[in-house]
């Protein structure tokens, strides 16, 4: 059967999916040796983060499991879940939220989904486009737009820090230069590098989707107010360019694939239509149990005493073994991070490919994301051309135990890389 151009685009196998499947390969590979994963997205499993909400779970089944799983739903969202939504942010942020300002939906990328596909794309005055304000970025907004050509990429400009440390620096002027802007779109704190928006740049940004009166989308999985492994981050703007897009995916749920949005009721109202033409609504056993948390007030609880302070740990870990094992002779850098679960390393070297590196450590049974998955191609620009390739997102969901082992290996591996050229 033919597919359609749109069909030919979503069919891809993009980076990331073949690295998925490597590591499900590897999975099943019984030639002996543990691999070393230090690839996943996925959060890590941290027991009283698992145990928390599982009573929470247990409690909504004895509660109403006939209601939530033997009928239909509000494609809003169940009435307890908005309701919880509404009460939780506007008391922690002295918002005045109703419901037509709420959508609960299939996790922040199917939301991010919606709303490209209502905001990009074919219009009478030409084609539209989703830019992401500062790449690197979310590797799964790459597929976002039904539309080739439908996602551009704005290079950022490069802060060197002390101790071998970089930031990404917006440039706003670059992104007015767009003159196809039908969304923004942006993590924060972002995924790979932890970096978290200033005020300034969130200002900047906001200012230039009033003046062509577009949304910006904010994407929170990694932010406040949960799982809240930034250190240091902007409250969520309320406004009526903005949409803000928060997921329990990261405090622990990612397999139930719950998010919500909120943002201006012009916008939430085209994203809830197009929630009922597609799926109807999302599951609602868990919209009980997430309820349970909002209105307890455990989601706090489990943010600050559980998930920030262990990823805050792994990070410190991490950093030390990066500058105790990392070769002295490498020029190589670590992105400075307000929150976040990854590492992002630079080696800035004309010899240092990101894909080589992945096979190299792919054969001493190690997975890491290269980095150029980050980016939006072509890397055409000069600052793409030498930096997109030489990039690797480490992940800081193993254990300590694994994390210290893939390091050294990743060491070793510079080390044979360099003495090659």
């Amino acid at each position: 059967m033919e597919l359609s151009s749109r069909g030919a685009k979503m069919s891809g196998l993009s980076g990331i999916r073949s690295i998925m499947e490597d590591i499900a390969l590897a999975a099943s590979d019984s030639s002996g040796g543990t691999w070393l994963n230090l690839s996943p997205g996925n959060p890590a499993a941290i027991p009283e983060v698992t145990a928390t909400w599982r009573r929470l779970q247990e409690e909504a089944m004895a509660e109403g499991f006939a209601e939530a799983t033997g009928r239909y739903g509000p494609s809003r969202g169940s009435d307890i879940l908005v309701e919880a939504i509404i009460r939780y942010f506007n008391a922690r942020y002295g918002w005045q939220l109703r419901p037509q300002n709420v959508l609960v939906g299939t996790g922040c990328q199917m939301l991010a989904f919606m709303a490209t596909t209502l905001f990009t794309g074919p219009y009478a005055s030409g084609d539209r486009q989703l830019v992401l304000p500062s790449v690197p970025d979310y590797t799964g907004y790459q597929g976002l737009s039904l539309d080739a050509g439908g996602i551009v990429g704005v290079d950022p400009g490069i802060e060197l820090q002390e101790h071998r440390s970089f930031r990404y620096t917006f440039d706003l002027d670059a992104v007015r230069r767009h003159g196809q802007m039908g969304m923004m779109l942006l993590s924060s704190p972002g995924n790979p590098t932890g970096r978290s928006i200033q005020r300034d740049d969130l200002a900047g940004l906001i200012e230039i989707a009033e003046q062509r009166d577009i949304p910006l989308l904010l994407d929170h999985a990694y932010g406040d107010p949960f799982p809240g492994v930034a250190q240091d981050s902007v409250d969520p703007p309320l406004h009526p360019n903005v949409i803000n897009c928060f997921t329990l995916s990261k405090a622990g749920l990612p397999g139930e694939r719950l998010g919500f949005a909120i943002g201006p009721e012009e916008a939430i109202d085209a994203m809830l239509s197009f929630t009922a033409n597609s799926h109807l609504h999302a599951p609602q056993l868990i919209q009980a149990t997430a309820a349970r948390a909002l209105n307890s007030g455990e989601i706090d609880t489990l943010t600050s005493e559980a998930i920030r302070p262990y990823y805050l740990r792994k990070r410190q870990v991490a950093e030390k073994l990066l500058h105790e094992l990392l070769p002295e002779s490498v020029n190589w850098r670590l992105h400075s991070s307000e929150g976040g679960m990854f590492c992002w390393l630079w080696i800035d070297h004309d010899w240092f490919s990101d894909l080589v590196l992945y096979e190299e450590l792919k054969r001493k049974k190690v997975f890491v994301v290269p980095g150029r998955h980050f980016f939006v191609g072509p890397f055409t620009s000069p600052f793409l051309a030498d930096h997109a390739t030489r990039c690797v997102r480490l992940s800081l969901s193993p254990d300590e135990a694994d994390i210290a082992q893939g390091i050294g290996l990743l060491a070793e591996t510079l080390e044979e890389l360099r003495g090659a050229k």
